[in-house]
Order: structure tokens, then sequence, then C-alpha cells
């Protein structure tokens, strides 16, 4: 049975949003997915953590999705890091090679420190 799409965001301090997704993100709910990570960026934020620990599936649709919104933060001397702890997912940004593109750590709190060391 799998795991309903779920997904939750906040912001930390001035400049950091954390979007946290549970279940599947794919072509369905992938919009949502942008939507609820690009609002902060449009919004001034700096830093964004995208924390996939409860993730079950990402495909390219969702991949796209955060090479967009690090593109975005790159520019204007921001960052995107990746909290995912799921072997499956965390191999499929290896084999895209977008583990060299995002910082990739295991948990949001080490996401957080990495945003705190970056700032």
């Amino acid at each position: 049975m799998a795991i309903e799409f779920g997904i939750k965001d906040r912001s930390v301090g001035a400049d950091t949003h954390v979007v946290s997704v549970s279940g599947e993100v794919d072509l369905f709910t992938a919009p949502t997915f942008k939507q609820r990570v690009m609002a902060p960026i449009a919004a001034g934020v700096e830093h964004v953590v995208v924390d996939l620990t409860e993730a079950t599936f990402v495909d390219s649709s969702s991949l796209g999705v955060l090479i967009g919104a690090h593109r975005r933060l790159k520019s204007r001397g921001g960052r995107l890091v990746v909290a995912c702890n799921n072997e499956a997912i965390v191999k499929t940004f290896r084999i895209t090679g977008l583990d060299g593109v995002f910082r990739l750590v295991d948990s949001v709190e080490a996401a957080l420190g990495e945003g705190a060391e970056a700032a």
C-alpha cells in the first residue's frame, strides 16, 4: 500500500524554509511540490531545505523541480539542501549525477546545520 502524498512547510529564521514531503513525488504531485518549493524562493528566502526523509519515491518531474529551485537560489547566492535517508531515492540522485549538484544529508537537522554554515 502506497503512502499518500503529503507536504508541509515551515520557516526557520528569516532566510530559511523547510519543505517536507511524504509519499510519492511524481508527475501527478509535482505541481503541488513545485508551488510549495518555489513560493518561498519567489518571496526572497535564501536557503531551502527539501525534506525527503518521509518520501517513498521521486521521479524526473520532481527532480526537475529541484533543479529549477537550485538554479534560482544559486543565481542569487542561496542554497538548496536535500535531506534524504531513503537509499532508493539517494541512489536516484547518484545515478542521475544530481548528488554532485545538490548537497545531500541524512536529516533536516543536518541540513539546517549546512544552511547555517553556508550563510
